[in-house]
């Protein structure tokens, strides 16, 4: 019956660390960049092909 009183007080402290966290990493501004995942649809992520030439399709 001890352990669990030992676990119950390990996980409270645990748990308030976390939260403590939280709310620093939310005082500091890290969550605040509202305007990047709006826009990122609109980018395109090909930025390795541009370098390689594709092949014609066309027949001479």
């Amino acid at each position: 019956m001890e352990v669990i009183f030992i676990l119950i007080a390990i996980s409270l402290i645990l748990a308030g660390s976390f939260l403590f966290l939280f709310f620093r990493a939310m005082k500091s501004g890290q969550f605040e960049d509202n305007h990047t995942p709006a826009i990122r649809i609109l980018f395109d992520n090909e930025t390795k092909n541009k370098d390689k030439k594709v092949p014609s399709t066309k027949s001479k």
